[in-house]
């Protein structure tokens, strides 16, 4: 069965750090490639950050850029966002997200998703 489920989310201040997971069961072809998008209140959902089905491309927002860190276990089983240097407008619902496609160096940023999980929710506030 193919599920996408988040977990990390929490109350961190400025300047700190978060670690988000997102179980991937199911998604262990190179031909799903998987991304972050977030939501934060009041505006439309964007991408943060994609991984290719290969794992060879990554692509991130500029507002997350060197900051932000998307990684896969060799397994494929689990999709990481390491959030550093966090800052009060990264505040937002976190979303995983999964698409198949027949390229696998494909990186979709902003892009129309098949599977998605239900959100885990980072608040960046003193």
């Amino acid at each position: 069965q193919l599920q996408l489920v988040e977990s990390g989310g929490g109350l961190v201040q400025p300047g700190g750090s978060l670690r988000l997971s997102c179980a991937a069961a199911g998604f262990t072809s190179d031909h799903y490639a998987l991304a972050w998008y977030r939501q934060a209140p009041g505006k439309e959902r964007e991408g943060v950050s994609c991984i290719s089905g290969s794992g060879s491309n990554t692509n991130y927002a500029d507002s997350v850029k060197g900051r932000f860190t998307i990684s896969r276990d060799s397994a494929k089983t689990t999709l990481y966002l390491q959030m550093d240097s966090l800052k009060p407008e990264d505040t937002a619902v976190y979303y995983c997200a999964a698409r198949s496609y027949f390229v696998t160096t494909w990186c979709p940023m902003n892009e129309r998703m098949d599977y998605w999980g239900k959100g885990t929710l980072v608040n960046v506030s003193s």
